[in-house]
């Protein structure tokens, strides 16, 4: 039987309406394929940004209600609209998911570890949207399941930024084979994952698309389609562009490379496993579900190749020199790169000298501030915040220095394809 993976983001379901439109995909879809399917869903809108400012430790006490109540109200106008019955059954499960909720954002955050924590109060955003998703669907007829994915993808106990145990992951998938006869829709979240100890994990920033990727490896999916607001990949975000261009296709190896300079299309790990297993990624928009998107797979080139452009903001640059005023020596690396792996502070950028090392990092006020208390430790340390990293493949001269327009460039590093700058960043 042919199984087929669609991942829809938050933008996707991030109102009532826009939760009907995701239903009228899914119905298509699963019109013009007797595959089975596997939807996957992320957290409502900005969701997982409101769960973030609710983590113990980060909000003030005296906060916590307000922030709640607008996650609450936020959900809740989505299920008045989709569900006009107030004893639906979807509005006991919700209630139940927003009592645990409430229960975690209150325990004392005092000598407890931020990433545990995080982990631990994130995960309702993807509870709530494909319970929400999963109700709806089978009120409009289609034939689903929900799926706690958390039974399926299994992890080391790396939280915030877990690694995938494939091989356990696979013995996971049986039931799940099951659920998919022919024609039959299994809806799960995104992002969220199971450790071995059985704690609840994270697969990183956006991790969605990398979920839809896994599982479509362990059932070695016929495809898999990840539903934007957007017509494809495009070489540009049309939030800094007027005039885009949509890149059709795009060879494995060159998605890869865009995605570890931080392409927001596509998640970083998404590209790998379905390389290994020849499985063909496809970004189409549920603006325009008729019109044909971008192809990510086995392409000799990029087609059109053309000046590619990614753009990271809230970035904060790190300068860090031995106390002694020595050099940076291979010791000094070990350390500094020892604490970005224990933060899991993913670097953007890195810069060194004979007496200090720079690098460039996503801003994170909790993460950060503990971060540079360490490395005061045995460094000097100096930072700038609010910076901007700008990444372009296929550059020119006269393509940089129409992006750069003038702003002093902090670092600047190229290679044959790829220029990076780091400038200040542009208020907006």
């Amino acid at each position: 039987m042919e199984i087929e993976v669609h991942k829809f983001g938050g933008a996707s379901v991030n109102s009532a309406m826009a939760v009907e439109n995701m239903a009228s995909i899914v119905a298509r879809v699963q019109s013009q394929s007797r595959a089975g399917k596997v939807i996957v869903v992320s957290a409502m809108g900005k969701t997982t940004n409101a769960l973030e400012r609710l983590i113990p430790g980060v909000c003030e006490p005296e906060m916590r209600e307000p922030l709640l109540a607008d996650v609450i109200e936020y959900h809740l106008q989505i299920l008045r609209h989709l569900f006009r019955s107030p004893k639906a059954l979807v509005y006991g499960l919700i209630k139940k998911l927003f009592d645990e909720l409430r229960s975690e954002i209150m325990a004392p955050a005092e000598g407890r570890d931020y990433n545990l924590l995080y982990d631990r109060v994130v995960l309702y955003g993807e509870l709530l949207s494909t319970t929400i998703v999963s109700q709806y669907l089978m009120q409009q007829g289609i034939d689903c399941k929900w799926l706690d994915v958390r039974e399926v993808i299994t992890t080391n106990e790396q939280h915030r930024a877990a690694l995938v145990d494939m091989e356990a992951s696979g013995r996971n998938t049986k039931q799940l084979r099951t659920d998919l006869t022919e024609g039959k829709v299994v809806v799960t979240q995104g992002f969220i994952a199971s450790a071995h100890d059985g704690s609840t994990t994270t697969l990183g920033r956006e991790g969605s698309d990398y979920s839809a990727a896994v599982l479509a490896y362990l059932l070695d999916s016929k495809s898999v389609t990840i539903w934007k607001d957007v017509e494809g990949f495009l070489n540009a975000d049309p939030k800094y562009f007027h005039n885009t261009v949509k890149v059709r296709q795009i060879p494995y190896s060159e998605a890869i490379e865009l995605a570890y300079y931080g392409a927001s299309i596509i998640h970083p790990k998404t590209v790998k496993p379905l390389q290994n297993k020849h499985i063909p990624l496809y970004i189409r928009s549920f603006v325009t579900p008729e019109r044909e998107g971008s192809a990510v797979g086995e392409f000799d080139k990029i087609e059109p190749q053309t000046p590619l452009y990614i753009f990271k903001r809230n970035q904060v640059l790190v300068s860090v020199m031995p106390k002694d005023f020595s050099f940076i020596a291979e010791d000094n690396l070990e350390v500094i790169f020892a604490e970005l792996a224990r933060l899991n502070l993913k670097v953007n950028l890195m810069q060194n000298s004979a007496l200090s090392f720079s690098f460039c990092v996503d801003y994170n006020e909790v993460l950060l501030k503990e971060l540079i208390e360490r490395l005061q430790e045995r460094f000097v340390v100096k930072y700038n915040q609010e910076m901007e990293l700008i990444t372009i493949r296929y550059y020119t001269q006269e393509v940089i220095d129409s992006i750069v327009e003038g702003r002093e460039i902090v670092v600047e590093q190229r290679s044959r394809i790829t220029a990076q700058v780091l400038v200040a960043q542009w208020c907006s």
